[in-house]
């Protein structure tokens, strides 16, 4: 397979099919470093639509990687609200922090300078190196790695396929305008080469698709069986005052959720508690009452089920933790588990 041919296709296709996301420079513009490293840790496990609200609210608060610096953690894990994977927004700004300390503030442009900062592994060296600063290099992500898989017929399943897959995309990367490339191939993933019914007939690669002559196309990347994810179990209490404050904390700065806002809950554990342990773990003596129905959440590696009790502190004082007036538990930064569980129990206890 001619990658020069690949190149000429793709390139021409995307050139004219762009799409205009807010952190892709303008055509013949070179694109912001900060802007492109800021995307790609916002779009890991998370869709684009999703990501361009908070990419510009992140731009308003903080328009430069020294803004973000000289912002407090608490701010950023606050802003990152509802993105999931709360450890993206701590290796954000310790990476910022890092950034900032070098000379002019500059990331550095070559991948293996790149993965020595907090929170960039390969995928994001390589787009940095590519996007921001037109190296040859190539980011796999999921989209890339359809494409490629399609492209050249690899019918070995994933995960094990990765590693092929990666060598087979740094193949094709042309030494002109790696940057546009990379995109091109996310493009052509996301909106062409798509996970069912992909649009060959729209395709620019549709020819030396190897897959698609096949009539395999929509069949791969095979997969191998996913195993079954665990069900943990635990309690959160939702605890007011008597002007309806609610009391949070801090969890951990390690392990899941590290550094982010919640009500108390119990360790999550693999069998459900019993209804008995309910007061002994509650954070304060109250009359505690459980909430009818859970709370359901999925994690990457396990489903999570919580049980939830409401009480009035009658003793706030007497309580560790910071009582938070209900009208401004959106401020705070509450992971999407946290959020449920507020809802929640707003619907189903006794408020002022």
């Amino acid at each position: 397979m001619e990658p020069t041919v690949i190149n000429h296709a793709l390139l021409a296709w995307y050139d004219r099919h762009r799409r205009d996301l807010p952190w892709r420079a303008k055509p013949g513009e070179a694109a912001d470093p900060y802007g492109v490293w800021l995307s790609e840790i916002m779009l890991q496990q998370t869709v684009v639509k999703t990501a361009v609200p908070y990419f510009l609210d992140f731009l308003k608060r903080w328009p430069t990687v020294r803004d973000l610096a000289s912002a407090e953690l608490d701010d950023v894990l606050r802003a990152w609200a509802g993105l999931g994977y709360y450890a993206r927004a701590r290796n954000l700004h310790a990476c910022a922090r890092t950034v900032a300390g070098r000379p002019d503030s500059a990331f550095p442009k070559d991948e293996d300078s790149l993965l020595e900062l907090p929170g960039i592994g390969p995928y994001t060296a390589a787009a940095i190196a590519a996007i921001a600063f037109d190296r040859a290099a190539m980011p796999v992500d999921g989209n890339v790695e359809r494409v490629v898989a399609r492209l050249f017929a690899v019918e070995e399943p994933m995960p094990r396929a990765k590693r092929r897959l990666a060598e087979l995309a740094r193949s094709l990367t042309p030494k002109r305008r790696a940057g546009d490339f990379a995109q091109a191939m996310m493009d052509l993933g996301a909106t062409v080469c798509t996970p069912a019914k992909p649009r060959c007939i729209l395709c620019p690669l549709a020819e030396p698709c190897r897959a698609r002559a096949r009539g395999i196309a929509e069949e791969l990347p095979a997969r191998s069986p996913k195993p079954e994810r665990p069900t943990r179990h635990g309690i959160v209490y939702f605890a007011t005052r008597a002007e309806g404050a609610v009391l949070l904390r801090k969890r951990p700065e390690s392990g899941l959720l590290g550094g982010m806002t919640e009500l108390p809950t119990t360790d999550w554990r693999g069998e459900a508690y019993p209804v008995d342990q309910m007061m002994a773990l509650a954070p304060a003596p109250a009359a505690w009452r459980r909430l009818p129905g859970l709370v359901r959440h999925t994690f990457t590696h396990f489903h999570l089920e919580l049980t939830v009790a409401a009480a009035r502190i009658a003793e706030p004082r007497m309580v560790a933790g910071s009582w938070i007036p209900i009208e401004r538990l959106g401020e705070e930064a509450l992971p999407s588990v946290m959020r449920k569980v507020v809802a929640h129990a707003l619907k189903g206890s006794d408020r002022p």
